[in-house]
């Protein structure tokens, strides 16, 4: 396929993934079960954290997160007491489990009480045409504190070559807005251009398939080539791609 080809194919898997009836397979609809801001965010990056493995398992034990979250995520993170923290012990989703999640919850309490919430770290080191710094600042900031040296495996760093496929799918979630209400776009200080596509083994076997992604490896450098070449297809927008790549892989076994 030419350029004019690849885009208008691509374009047209956009537009008939990237519908609401998406939310029901997937981990976004999470976040989409809140209103309030920090809910969302909160609710929506617990979510994304556990996003690997399968699909159903994730979404079934990401409620079970909000749950144990009393179903008020920011509340819970911000006044919880050393008995809340308790009873999140129990939850494991594959390798991440009560111990890490305690952590996170502490963790985000750093960063709404000290560093002005989440939106406001990931816009404070963004870049023009890139989140993978920010990403990395993220990081560092949410591990501030003194915390369990196991659960920081659960935070990708693109610095260290990482893909860091769940961060990125959670800032799509956050930043990206569409007209389908799939992608909640509820962070206006950072811009859909910024995005990077979260990569797995489905969008990079499919994205190689069409000739937009060489390297064979899923890691930080792929990512790069990947951006790359759905910026030049949509140099505002090229994370709505991920859709289409996502869509071909997993529902059309492309």
């Amino acid at each position: 396929m030419n350029k004019k080809d690849l885009k208008e194919f691509l374009d047209t898997k956009v537009e008939q993934y990237n519908n609401i009836k998406f939310i029901e397979s997937d981990p976004i609809q999470i976040p989409h079960l809140f209103s309030k801001k920090e809910d969302i965010e909160i609710a929506g990056f617990l979510a994304a954290t556990i996003a690997w493995g399968n699909r159903k398992s994730i979404i079934n034990n990401a409620k079970r997160m909000v749950d144990l979250l009393d179903n008020t995520p920011y509340d819970f993170v911000v006044n919880h007491t050393p008995d809340d923290l308790e009873n999140l012990l129990p939850f494991v989703h594959r390798t991440f489990n009560g111990d890490d999640f305690v952590q996170f919850i502490k963790s985000l309490k750093h960063i709404y009480t000290n560093h002005g919430g989440l939106e406001s770290v990931f816009k404070a080191h963004s870049e023009e045409k890139s989140m993978q710094l920010a990403i990395h600042k993220f990081k560092t900031i949410f591990f501030e504190k003194p915390h369990l040296q196991r659960t920081k495996k659960h935070v990708s760093d693109p610095l260290n070559n990482s893909a860091a496929k769940r961060i990125n799918m959670f800032l799509r979630w956050m930043v990206r807005q569409d007209s389908t209400g799939v992608d909640l776009g509820i962070w206006k200080s950072l811009y859909p251009s910024q995005l990077s596509c979260p990569l797995d083994v489905h969008s990079g076997n499919v994205a190689r398939k069409l000739g937009l992604l060489k390297r064979k490896q899923n890691d930080g450098k792929a990512l790069s080539e990947l951006d790359a070449s759905l910026r030049k297809l949509d140099a505002n927008d090229p994370v709505k791609y991920d859709f289409a790549l996502f869509g071909l892989g997993v529902f059309e076994g492309f």
